[in-house]
């Protein structure tokens, strides 16, 4: 945890669920219509469901921006009763602290029928960095704690939730480059979804190889971005 994340504050949005103010970036972690709301629109819906209809037998997913672990918990809950691999990396920079996530009120809400999703949610906090993780035999998890430019990634990536704080917070996040390595790290066929529509991200997007389709954004935001590798 950085020393900002001390002034962090947690506040509750318009869907019910909490997200977190992060002062070291002077933005917050959701959109203040909903955090659960936002993060089944952009990355649930937009990203992994359309891939579940091909129904593979592994799903490999990279996530930018490990945040509050609200991703990572959607996602293991959506995968939870199929029968299939998932193995997903979450790359963090400035890791929220353990109370933080404590106090956070996703697993309640997603299911509060599900006592299993509170003990979880607190283990992908709690897990070690740099060491992969069973979180059950057929869902595992790597943290990679550190900065995204320092990182290289093997093409083997299905889908990406590309999670960053907003370019105006993490500009360094958003450049060719950047959207280089991540073309890089998908299969051919992959897709990345993130919630940021901005024309100068999306001519990157294009200019690294992309093709990139405008959708529907979460409330709040008129549209959203998806990019696709495509096959040969």
């Amino acid at each position: 945890m950085s020393d900002d994340a001390a002034n962090d504050e947690i506040f509750v949005t318009q869907d019910g669920s909490h997200s977190i103010a992060a002062s070291r970036f002077g933005v917050t972690y959701h959109s203040k219509y909903g955090a659960i709301t936002e993060s089944r629109h952009v990355f649930i819906q937009a990203g992994l469901f359309p891939l579940l209809l091909n129904t593979p037998v592994q799903v490999s997913i990279l996530e930018m921006g490990f945040g509050t672990g609200l991703n990572a918990l959607l996602t293991f809950y959506e995968m939870a009763n199929r029968r299939m691999e998932v193995y997903y990396e979450a790359i963090e920079g400035f890791p929220i602290s353990i109370p933080a996530a404590q106090s956070l009120n996703y697993p309640e809400l997603i299911d509060e029928k599900d006592a299993e999703l509170k003990v979880v949610f607190e283990r992908m906090h709690s897990m070690p960095g740099e060491e992969e993780v069973a979180l059950t035999p057929h869902f595992k998890l790597l943290k990679r704690l550190g900065n995204l430019e320092d990182l290289d990634f093997l093409p083997r990536f299905d889908l990406i939730y590309y999670d960053a704080f907003a370019p105006s917070a993490q500009p360094e996040l958003w450049t060719a480059p950047i959207m280089q390595k991540m073309y890089d790290a998908l299969r051919p066929g992959g897709v990345l979804v993130t919630y940021c529509a901005k024309g100068e991200f999306k001519r990157t997007l294009k200019a690294v190889g992309f093709t990139v389709e405008r959708m529907p954004g979460p409330p709040g935001k008129r549209e959203m971005t998806k990019a696709i590798k495509e096959r040969a």
